[in-house]
């Protein structure tokens, strides 16, 4: 979560509430301690909710090209159930996806500090929208990759630093691959040229999956539950 490039994001969960502008996992407005790398898994866990993550994608989001045991893991995810109460024999936040990975589960949902509209009004022009977020696309291009310095930034081990291009004209908007490794495509369709883009159309760089959209739409904030 990049505050230079994406809305700050608030999102409560039964008695908590965790702050990713201010780095901060909060239990009735009082801070609740935890580590960088906790905070980090913690925050990773709710923006990729209700779906399960595994270990080896979390292991190098956190500890990016260090080996470390599974029990680092472990420990980390030991150490969030106990800041939350949460036992993993009844959790009701991180649940454990057996000889896989870990998930968040439950409710969770924007806090009403986060649920932002833009001071211009209704949303307008072409961006990409993914879950409570969105990038607005400038004319020319627009990187997608996980370089905080892309137009469009992603936090994901998925992701290449520079992964695809979005290119806006007046006539067109097209997307083309920049030779990434887990690959970009349009509707299901692996890019391997410039392709245009239409609203509402559906855009995969690695694993994460956005809507391109041209046309105002209200983006609403929704109450996210265990599936």
């Amino acid at each position: 979560m990049d505050g230079d490039k994406e809305r700050p994001v608030r999102v409560v969960f039964g008695d908590f509430e965790l702050d990713a502008a201010q780095r901060l996992l909060l239990r009735h407005g009082s801070e609740t301690p935890l580590s960088p790398k906790a905070f980090r898994l913690l925050e990773l866990l709710l923006d990729r909710r209700p779906e399960a993550i595994s270990k080896e994608e979390l292991v190098e989001h956190l500890w990016e090209g260090t080996f470390v045991s599974d029990a680092s893991l472990h420990n980390l995810v030991a150490e969030i159930r106990a800041a939350l109460d949460d036992d993993p024999r009844t959790a009701r936040f991180i649940r454990t996806v057996s000889r896989y990975g870990y998930a968040f589960h439950g409710e969770a949902r924007l806090s009403p500090a986060a649920d932002i509209a833009p001071s211009s009004g209704t949303p307008s022009g072409p961006r990409l929208v993914w879950r409570r977020r969105e990038w607005p696309l400038s004319e020319g291009s627009n990187v997608i990759g996980r370089d905080r310095d892309c137009a469009v930034y992603i936090d994901s081990r998925t992701v290449s630093r520079h992964h695809a291009k979005i290119v806006v004209t007046s006539g067109a908007t097209t997307i083309e691959d920049l030779d990434s490794k887990n690959g970009t495509s349009v509707e299901g369709q692996k890019v391997t040229r410039p392709v245009a883009l239409e609203d509402g159309a559906r855009v995969r760089i690695g694993s994460v999956t956005m809507t391109f959209r041209t046309l105002d739409s209200q983006l609403s904030t929704l109450t996210e539950r265990r599936r």
